[in-house]
């Protein structure tokens, strides 16, 4: 018997029993969205922290303050005031700290902007002009605040995308805003840094920070620094420079009990990346638990298949069929069911990473790698549990076959 004599007789035996093709089909369509879907979120969370991080700015350094403590009750990291602007200031030194290119303190507050019959409340970040180039931002309108404006506390901001429109100012440049019933003057709207699924880069307002500190806070503490290192490789220098210079500023001699926290791009992401590869390998173990199911559906319905035929298997090797034809025509209808199951699964995989997006905040990438391995695999268990099935049929003998009714 040819190939296309045992493919067509394959064939005609998936279509004669639809029903029961079907749901053997259905296990593997499970089993291979699943597995599509899993990557597709495992590759879209990590694109969208790797998004957040680069919107951040890059070779980027954050110095957060230490904890504080209350009576017995200690706060988290970020809840004390040990860092100050003049910290700021110090770390910018060329002669301490060589590897820090650039320095953008910061402190920011949630407030309600008014402007004419509109409102909004958004974060406004009190900075220096080093914040644009440092957090890798660029303006999409207008101009950011210059040094000068900062040294004589001008009312100046720069709004975000996001605040702009809230606030209905689709041309805001020149006009005038409301924060904290003080009047600020819009220099400039930045450009759009899009957002992830807990922070909207493009919803704040920046000022200067000396007419926030003076304004709004009342002292010279500051919530973050932002270092930018002079590049990727001086990273690790730059982090070392900070340190030093700050248990230097603050009198401590011991690294392990200072007041304040260096978290680089690298920790932050390499951190995220953890919490997605465990996330992805538990979700991929449970997709391959549905393949796994899907499998023994076809060795059941194979085995089914066997039973029923066992006249026919007789009849074909009386005329002549050897042993390794009657294992070919059940391996191709195996191979034809995980074929079946893997582009079928394959599809409602695709149509699931279009259309689930749409009602849940995580994005899902569409990997065609994965898409096509998936089709593969299916293809390899409808085989691999095709093989018992089909080699139990082609060790029946002529006269056990035609007796067996």
């Amino acid at each position: 018997m040819s190939w296309w004599e045992t493919f067509r007789s394959g064939m005609q035996s998936i279509v004669s029993h639809r029903l029961r093709s079907s749901l053997t089909v259905l296990g593997i369509l499970i089993g291979i969205a699943a597995v599509i879907l899993t990557v597709g979120f495992g590759e879209g969370a990590t694109s969208s922290v790797n998004s957040a991080i680069s919107a951040l700015g890059t070779n980027l350094l954050i110095v957060t303050p230490g904890s504080s403590t209350t009576g017995l009750v200690r706060g988290g990291f970020g809840s004390s005031s040990t860092l100050t602007y003049q910290n700021a200031v110090d770390l910018a030194n060329k002669i301490d700290c060589p590897d820090i290119s650039a320095v953008a303190p910061q402190v920011s507050s949630e407030t309600t902007l008014v402007a004419g019959n509109a409102n909004w409340t958004t974060s406004i970040n009190g900075s220096t002009p080093a914040w644009l180039s440092v957090r890798g931002r660029s303006m999409a309108e207008g101009s950011f605040f210059t040094q000068q404006e900062m040294t004589h506390d001008d009312n100046v901001v720069v709004l975000g995308q996001t605040t702009a429109e809230e606030l209905g100012l689709f041309s805001p440049v020149g006009g005038t805003v409301d924060i904290g019933n003080i009047p600020f003057t819009i220099i400039g709207v930045l450009n759009s840094a899009g957002s992830s699924s807990s922070t909207n880069e493009d919803d704040l307002a920046v000022i200067p920070i000396t007419t926030a500190q003076s304004e709004f806070l009342g002292t010279s503490t500051v919530s973050t620094i932002y270092l930018e290192a002079s590049s990727q490789s001086t990273m690790g220098a730059a982090d070392a420079e900070a340190t030093s210079e700050l248990l230097a500023l603050h009198g401590i001699t011991d690294p392990a009990s200072a007041d304040f926290t260096i978290t680089s791009q690298t920790t932050i992401e390499a951190t995220f990346t953890s919490v997605d590869k465990t996330l992805t390998i538990l979700l991929g173990g449970i997709a391959a638990i549905s393949l796994l199911v899907g499998g023994i559906g076809v060795m059941n319905i194979m085995l089914v298949a066997v039973t029923e035929r066992i006249k026919e298997i007789g009849l074909r090797k009386a005329l002549g069929a050897t042993p390794a034809m009657i294992r070919r025509q059940f391996l191709v209808e195996a191979s034809a069911l995980g074929l079946a199951g893997g582009v079928a699964g394959a599809g409602l995989g695709l149509v699931g990473a279009l259309v689930i997006p749409d009602f849940v905040s995580n994005q899902i990438a569409i990997s065609w790698p994965a898409t096509a391995g998936a089709i593969v695999v299916a293809m390899g268990i409808g085989v691999i549990f095709g093989v018992y099935p089909a080699t139990r049929a082609a060790r029946l003998t002529p006269i056990e076959a035609l007796r067996s009714e």
